[in-house]
């Protein structure tokens, strides 16, 4: 459980590409909450006064008092805010959100996949999608140095049972009732306990949960669906002979599965699959968005299906702006995140997962097959990430000097192309890569490599570590 709470008023609140997160124990409190309440409450009262907010909040410490004290500040600027009654997933909360002609925005309380010790803020338009950089920077900009003592009536609802009945209608449910498979759902601890085990259970599988009991401190657990926090869903697919397993992040908007040999796929060799669902078997067609720092198995994928692909600098924000556009069939992100723009403007990893199960369910083999055939077309690719840690000057030094590094070799190989457009990513002729970004809010800078096997992608990997230490 988190620790004694610091008196941290004067905190500095920065949003980054995916929201605010802290610690409990220091930045993340009631006050610094409503302080960012009243920010977000004075732009949207300005820009729409008297319309709709919703709220949401997932199974971390505090999740309804901090989701309250949000609302009872933005609604004292006159805006009808609506609290979810229970915690749910951040789809359910921007789904209802972009539903609704009256809402002009939503905030999602959790810090996603971030440890127990984490608190978090998302800020979501009025069509449920991430809210832009200048949106951000002005709230940044008008965060009031305490929260404000005036406070508005708030009311509660259920956000959770219109999103899922428009999950079971996004997939075919004759599907599913065709090949009836068993299924271990593992929502760690998090926002999705119960909703996609529901919905799979509507559609005739057989399900079992794990992780299904709301705890604050997720039992130790960081819920982000990678080894080895994987590793009870592995087991567990294996010894209840299941055909799949199916793991959900602390807000489900990202998701990873297991085939049913216990084998964990990646969200790189996750994304291909559904590629090739959406456009062999539901015939649909679009342009494939990602970003630099995707797996190039992504970019493989779609070019083998004749889809015009368009690599973009890690932030979902950007990703947006294309999305908005009618032509985008699919949009992910290197994290495992994927957005279905027909059904919305945002990730959501529920319908990642139903959507994968129907794609194992109609091809009437296994998803570890599957895989296998899916590499035999594209090739294999290892995928590796890795994060550097640095003092707050030395990453101040790293940005300074990185956009003037151009190393001549990595791991003894001479790049065949060097981009600066996201940070540093140097490509290589064997079609390994790797990319070195810092971050905008942290002191790390981010460091991935891909090869076709893993030797190479963990010589590439470590050499690149190395050059950012030695560069500072």
């Amino acid at each position: 459980m988190p620790g004694t709470v610091l008196d941290r008023r004067d905190a500095i609140i920065r949003f980054g590409n995916d929201g605010w997160h802290a610690r409990f124990d220091e930045d993340f409190t009631e006050e610094n909450v409503g302080r960012v309440a009243d920010a977000l409450g004075l732009i949207w009262a300005d820009k729409a006064p008297g319309s709709t907010i919703y709220i949401g909040f997932d199974t971390r410490h505090k999740g309804r008092l901090f989701a309250r004290t949000m609302g009872e500040v933005m609604a004292s600027y006159g805006l009808h805010v609506c609290i979810s009654k229970t915690a749910v997933p951040s789809p359910a909360v921007e789904w209802t959100c972009a539903r609704d002609m009256s809402a002009i925005g939503a905030v999602m309380l959790t810090a996603s996949e971030r440890s127990c010790e984490y608190g978090g803020i998302l800020v979501r338009s009025s069509d449920g999608s991430s809210a832009n950089r200048s949106f951000l920077d002005k709230a940044e900009a008008l965060i009031p140095a305490h929260a404000p003592r005036s406070r508005g009536e708030v009311y509660e609802a259920d956000l959770a049972s219109d999103y899922l009945e428009g999950l079971a209608a996004a997939v075919d449910g004759r599907v599913f009732a065709q090949r009836r498979l068993s299924v271990v759902v593992d929502p760690m601890y998090g926002a999705g306990i119960g909703h996609l085990a529901s919905v799979l259970e509507r559609l005739g599988w057989g399900v079992s949960q794990i992780h299904d009991d709301p705890m604050p401190d997720f039992a130790g657990l960081h819920p982000e669906p990678i080894d080895p926090w994987a590793d009870k869903c592995e087991q567990a697919v294996v010894a209840s002979g299941a055909q799949m397993g199916l793991l959900l992040d602390g807000d489900g908007d990202r998701f990873a599965a297991v085939d049913e040999t216990g084998h964990l796929l990646t969200p790189h060799q996750i994304t291909p699959l559904l590629i090739e669902h959406l456009a062999v078997n539901r015939k649909r067609s679009g342009r494939v968005i990602t970003t630099l720092s995707s797996s190039s198995s992504i970019i493989a994928q779609a070019e083998l299906l004749g889809l015009e692909v368009l690599s973009l600098p890690v932030g979902f924000s950007r990703l947006y702006r294309e999305l908005r556009e009618q032509d985008v069939l699919i949009g992910c992100e290197e994290y495992g995140g994927i957005v279905i723009p027909s059904h919305l403007f945002e990730r959501d990893g529920l319908l990642g997962c139903l959507l994968l199960c129907e794609m194992v369910a109609l091809s009437g083999t296994s998803l570890s097959e599957l895989l296998a055939q899916s590499e035999e077309r594209l090739g294999r690719r290892c995928y590796i990430r890795r994060d550097v840690r640095l003092e707050t000057g030395q990453i101040s030094a790293f940005r300074n000097i990185l956009p003037g590094l151009n190393p001549e070799k990595i791991a003894g190989r001479v790049p065949s192309e060097v981009s600066h457009a996201d940070g540093l990513r140097l490509d290589f002729s064997d079609g390994s890569w790797v990319l070195m970004r810092p971050s905008r809010t942290d002191a790390i800078v981010r460091v991935y490599a891909e090869a076709r096997n893993e030797h190479d992608r963990d010589e590439l990997l470590e050499a690149t570590c190395a050059l950012v230490k030695a560069g500072i």
